[in-house]
């Protein structure tokens, strides 16, 4: 049957199905609906922790996720109040039928006025039927519309990363054709964005559509859009749908620009001021930090007021502290880096645990090299190990004791080593006031 489209049978079964077509509308919302609520939390917490272990894959794949999710909660949510007052609309035609202005009594000024701008309740009815449908098909648009957007970001980075910042690679590709594409995917996805919002310019002019169709092609692969492109073209060929799609992108930014308004209570003080000798941020505290059930994104120690005989210091990891252990010793710096995206399945039987273990003990003396810490003026002699602090988050730990402070307020700081060509210098890397109370 479905290659028979043409077959009179097939399009009187597809009229039959867009009739009922609302009941399935609403099911799959609905369903859709809660199942988006239920994961966008996690989803907002994985866009968090990864921007704040700074591990751009899974933090492009979780925007990706959470931005998609938003755009279906909205138009979701939108179709469902639409529906239902569609559906009321039909039970009160059922009972009222269409709209009387005889009936109403009203000044023939208002009769005219109204017979023209409100019209038949029919009329009312199928426009809304319209737009529940429009709504309800471009959410799913909307979605391969941000993935298009993310893939040919993703093929940029791929181009400066593997191909022009690629020392392997000959001169000539890295530099030379390296260059060139990425010179022509940056110049197609402006013509290709300039050809979506003129809705086909570059597609109707004869000359210029001969230039512009090698461009749309090669997008068209990069981008997926040969999967949703008959949806598109049957939205562009429909002026009701145009003007609908293009009146919901404006809406999105308008809700963008509303979510980052924020009203400030002072001109001096911030909620989100860092810790120092006259703050004190919540997030650089291990007790208010699993109170709250947050992410470790700073150095931390384990409470404002501490009682006990130590001090626990936790500097969680990233990527840059490993750069500067490398830059450092660079016998450490590994032939082929395998940070970021890989796989756990590996053929290579032959591991060297001794060697293993013994460069991890060269990058732990080689860490301790470069950050200290001292509280108040007084510098002490750490050693830092690997540990895991809150959600399992990796990093370095490590203790010192409280038995030469005195009662009251101390400011620690920890430094770490910078390396310039002419000078060696200790940079303030964390403030963190606490206080003393011995029991």
């Amino acid at each position: 049957m479905s290659q028979n489209y043409d077959n009179p049978a097939f399009k009187k079964l597809l009229k039959k199905l867009q009739e009922e077509s609302w009941q399935l509308e609403l099911i799959i919302s609905g369903f859709a609906i809660f199942g988006l609520f239920t994961a966008y939390p996690s989803i907002a917490e994985q866009v968090q922790e990864s921007s704040n272990t700074k591990q751009i894959y899974k933090f492009v794949i979780y925007l990706v996720a959470q931005i998609s999710c938003g755009i279906l909660l909205f138009n979701l949510l939108l179709h469902v109040l639409l529906r239902g007052l569609w559906i009321g609309t039909l039970g009160l035609r059922y009972v009222s039928g269409d709209i009387d202005y005889e009936e109403l009594n009203y000044s023939e000024k208002f009769t005219k006025y109204l017979k023209k701008k409100v019209g038949s309740f029919d009329k009312y009815i199928a426009t809304l039927e319209n737009y529940c449908s429009i709504i309800f098909a471009i959410s799913f648009l909307l979605i391969f519309y941000v993935l298009a957007l993310t893939f040919t970001i993703i093929t940029i980075a791929l181009i400066a990363t593997y191909i022009i910042a690629n020392d392997s690679l000959p001169h000539w590709i890295s530099q030379g054709a390296g260059i060139v594409l990425m010179i022509f995917v940056i110049i197609g996805m402006f013509l290709c964005f300039i050809d979506f919002v003129t809705l086909g310019f570059l597609k109707k002019k004869k000359w210029m559509s001969k230039i512009y169709f090698p461009v749309y092609w090669i997008f068209s692969l990069i981008t997926l859009s040969f999967l949703y492109r008959p949806l598109v073209y049957n939205f562009l060929d429909n002026k009701f749908g145009r003007r609908l799609s293009f009146t919901l992108v404006p809406i999105y930014f308008l809700i963008l620009l509303g979510t980052s308004l924020r009203y400030y209570d002072s001109n001096y003080l911030d909620v989100e001021m860092s810790s120092s000798s006259i703050s004190a941020n919540n997030s650089n505290y291990e007790d208010l930090i699993k109170a709250n059930n947050e992410f470790v994104k700073n150095t931390i120690i384990q409470s404002k007021v501490i009682s006990e005989n130590y001090v626990k210091i936790f500097i969680p990891y990233s990527e840059n502290i490993e750069d500067r252990i490398f830059k450092l010793n660079k016998g450490l710096k590994p032939e082929k880096d395998i940070r970021g995206l890989g796989t756990e399945i590996s053929f290579n039987e032959s591991i060297d645990f001794t060697k293993r273990d013994s460069l991890r003990e060269e990058y732990l003396k080689t860490f301790n090299s470069i950050y200290s810490v001292s509280v108040d003026s007084t510098v002490y002699n750490t050693e830092f190990i690997f540990a895991r602090s809150l959600k399992n988050k990796l990093g370095f730990e490590t203790y010192i004791g409280t038995d030469s402070l005195e009662n009251g307020k101390h400011l620690l700081s920890v430094k770490r080593l910078v390396i310039n060509e002419k000078d060696t210098t200790k940079l303030v890397f964390a403030r963190i006031p606490f206080w003393f109370y011995k029991d």
